[in-house]
């Protein structure tokens, strides 16, 4: 299905495509032939290439005369998509252009006015793309990231701008196979397992807070060799005053250490003071840029090279991993610091020995689900996952295909649940307070 926009976008790309991403887009490009509407997760471990193989997706609708769209949960994550497609989208001639809550007045009006009649190829932005006035002339494709923090009515929204729009959903939370058939079920899925070849390795170190004094050494060597530094502060009992607490203390003393070169961001600090020191660190003229854990710091920054993470123990596998995907971005060799205050159980032991030895995140997936079991799958601050009132995850994996499969199998064959089978069917969802799917059913 690939046609001349995809070949030269794929010659502007300064490097190949990993076997990962071309037979995701080989999915994709086989569902958005097919008659009816896509609906594909694609699933990629914390810089595996989604934005690469979204745009080369997306290159499929405009090439047909369509539009696509591309929908993040936060403005810095739109930012930063759009800052990766384009340059791409510019080396092939395809207009793309940036949608947030923060636009508005004459510039925005003009802005909608292209998008309806057709100047305005590949739209990126945040919820701001589903707002009631904004209206595309023909949208064929639409590209929902990480679609967890958006609600199945906010996706909808999306593709019902356009005619059946085929829909993308995309997601950097690396899932077990387990969770992944019993999540998101409704969906076809592909994985990005490879990571580009020019990625190195990650140093992970795992260090006692005792060793404090021992950190700030190492700091100052490598901001002294132009480097830049995350460090992020612990969560307290999921409060928000407390984590601002924590991030405002640490900013503070590390302010005194190393004068006129470390930024604060959090949750509460207005957009553009937030972007402004985001933008200073990607210059460097902020080298450590101390963090709350209740922001996106998703900023592509090649030369931030260390993740310092405090009380590490308090986080969870998956939430560790992504933080630590933060460096590791450029050609220089990056570090990972977790610091912990002991003693330490035997599950934060083992999470923090698996983070040690690994960088696939699959891999720690697996194990997070593992060591937590099936009943608290990913923990309070990532909740969505389901919980059964008779499988078991952890230990009855092996059922899900076999359910999923059959469900398939029902709905094709007696989609109203008529049939005494379908009876049964009905009777079951009554049982476990599951009516919704009853009426979704009689609603099409």
């Amino acid at each position: 299905m690939a046609g001349p926009l995809r070949e030269k976008a794929l010659a502007a790309l300064p490097f190949g495509l990993t076997g990962a991403q071309l037979r995701s887009l080989s999915e994709i490009d086989r569902d958005m032939a097919s008659d009816e509407r896509m609906l594909r997760l694609l699933q990629g471990d914390v810089g595996s290439g989604k934005t690469v193989v979204a745009f080369l997706a997306m290159l499929n609708a405009v090439e047909s005369g369509a539009q696509a769209a591309l929908m993040a949960p936060t403005e810095i994550l739109a930012r930063q998509h759009h800052a990766t497609i384009a340059p791409l989208a510019a080396a092939v001639g395809v207009r793309v252009a940036l949608l947030t809550g923060r636009d508005s007045g004459k510039a925005r009006d003009a802005l909608l006015a292209s998008l309806a009649a057709g100047g305005i190829d590949i739209l990126i932005g945040t919820h701001a793309l589903i707002s009631e006035d904004v209206d595309y002339r023909d949208l064929a494709f639409a590209v929902v990231d990480e679609q967890h923090r958006f609600g199945v009515h906010q996706r909808m929204s999306l593709s019902a701008k356009g005619e059946r729009a085929d829909i993308l959903v995309m997601t950097a939370t690396p899932i077990p196979r387990t969770l992944l058939l019993a999540h998101y079920g409704d969906l076809d899925a592909s994985r990005l397992d490879e990571k580009p070849a020019n990625r190195k390795p990650i140093d992970t170190r795992v260090l006692p807070l005792e060793r404090l004094e021992d950190v700030y050494p190492a700091i100052r060597r490598a901001i002294g060799e132009g480097a830049r530094v995350y460090w992020v502060c612990p969560l307290v009992e999921e409060s928000a005053e407390t984590d601002l607490a924590a991030a405002t203390e640490r900013h503070a003393d590390l302010a005194k250490r190393f004068p006129h070169k470390v930024g604060l961001v959090h949750g509460r600090l207005p957009g553009k003071e937030r972007d402004a020191t985001m933008k200073r660190f990607a210059a460097g003229d902020v080298s450590i840029l101390v963090a709350t854990t209740v922001i996106e710091v998703g900023v592509d920054v090649p030369e931030a090279t260390v993740m310092v993470v405090e009380h590490a123990e308090r986080f969870g596998l998956a939430q560790l991993h992504q933080l630590r995907g933060r460096v590791g971005r450029g050609e220089r060799a990056s570090t990972c610091l977790l610091l912990y205050q002991g003693p330490l159980g035997e599950t934060a032991k083992a999470r923090l020995a698996i983070l040690r030895e690994s960088e696939d995140g699959f891999r720690i997936a697996e194990e997070d689900l593992r060591l937590r079991g099936g009943g608290d799958a990913l923990g309070a601050r990532q909740s969505g996952m389901p919980e059964f009132r008779l499988a078991d995850l952890a230990t009855q994996a092996e059922l899900l295909p076999l359910a999923g499969d059959d469900a398939k199998l029902i709905l094709e064959k007696d989609p109203a649940l008529e049939s005494p089978r379908g009876q049964a069917v009905r009777t079951l969802l009554y049982l476990f307070e599951r009516d919704e799917g009853v009426r979704l059913l009689r609603s099409g």
